[in-house]
């Protein structure tokens, strides 16, 4: 008789937009008896994710599965780095980066048909100024629309788009010295960005190209853009061409340091955080075992290859086709309110 797998699902009752008071009963439906013996906690206080992990791996506990958003994953995550304990992921957050460039499934019942299949890789995660993340991390106004974003009183792509277009035209550049293997680069800077993962969340990709795989971080500097720039540069990361952009600049490295005038804020995996003038972000390759979708492989999560990713999540394709299209009126109707607003200013 093979012997069950432990598993643990922490459950934020707080995070993201869905109702929770269902999963017990969905987990017990679905979660296949035969190859775990299960249990559920529910988180009472902000760390209470991190304090029940770590026991989790005292505990040699083979899964724990993070039920929530981001800031749930990245609770529970780097509590999990360098163990023998897997995440998994039931995403439940409003932005769902992680689970996203992962192609796990926003609908629940996948999600669990996922964790069934027990795929488990080896990836890579980062840490900034000693901070893990496990999608992206950022200063400057990168961080500054975090704070946004976070003060929001409503959540979702077009609140987030609001608070890029809207507060990016306002917000002043900084000087920053990039120092990595090639040596030290000055750059006029709104946003310097260090990507594990392809995107933010809401299917924002702000690196396109970026893999969990290959032990490098994609490092994006976003340069000063003017009124008639910013509509572009929202559509291109929503379309997954933002490396394309004339005001983006990109390279790969697996460690590098920031030099900046002031302090100010900082993000991981979109929680900002007050810090000093230095900043040191790097890469720890294979640091983190999570179960993944065995469908999905790296080459499969590259943009050219995502409306195929997008059809398996989906009974239909229409489906897709129809979302898309009114994510794109949406983003125009957006950006000529937008447009209107600031000349009439």
């Amino acid at each position: 008789m093979i012997e069950k797998k432990r598993i643990v699902f922490i459950i934020n009752p707080h995070s993201g937009t869905n109702a929770k008071k269902e999963l017990p009963k969905l987990i017990d439906e679905h979660l296949d008896k035969d190859l775990f013996e299960s249990s559920i906690l529910f988180t009472e206080y902000a760390g209470h994710a991190v304090e029940i992990c770590r026991q989790c791996v005292e505990n040699d506990t083979d899964i724990v599965v993070a039920v929530g958003g981001d800031g749930t994953i990245n609770e529970v995550a780097r509590a999990l780095v360098h163990s023998d304990t897997a995440l998994a992921i039931m995403p439940c957050g409003s932005g769902n980066g992680l689970a996203r460039h992962l192609c796990i499934p926003l609908d629940m019942k996948k999600a669990i048909g996922i964790i069934n299949k027990c795929n488990v890789e080896q990836l890579d995660y980062g840490v900034i100024n000693d901070l893990p993340f496990f999608c992206t991390c950022g200063m400057g106004f990168d961080a500054f629309i975090s704070y946004k974003f976070a003060a929001a009183g409503k959540r979702g792509p077009i609140t987030y788009l609001e608070n890029v277009l809207l507060e990016g035209l306002k917000y002043k550049p900084e000087i920053y010295e990039v120092t990595d293997d090639t040596g030290t680069h000055k750059h006029n800077a709104f946003l310097i960005a260090c990507a594990n993962a392809s995107q933010y969340g809401n299917n924002a990709y702000i690196a396109p190209k970026a893999t969990m795989t290959d032990g490098l971080m994609d490092v994006i500097i976003m340069e000063p853009f003017d009124v008639l720039e910013a509509p572009q540069i929202s559509i291109d990361m929503f379309n997954k061409t933002l490396d394309k952009n004339s005001k983006i600049k990109t390279f790969k490295a697996k460690s590098i340091h920031i030099h900046r005038n002031n302090p100010g804020a900082i993000h991981y995996d979109g929680d900002p955080i007050m810090t000093g003038n230095e900043i040191d972000v790097h890469i720890e390759p294979k640091g983190i075992k999570i179960i993944t979708n065995p469908k999905i492989t790296e080459v499969d999560r590259h943009p050219n290859a995502m409306l195929n990713v997008f059809s398996d999540f989906f009974n239909n394709i229409n489906i897709v086709r129809e979302d898309i299209e009114k994510g794109g009126r949406r983003i125009q109707a957006l950006n000529k309110v937008i447009l209107k607003k600031l000349t009439n200013k």
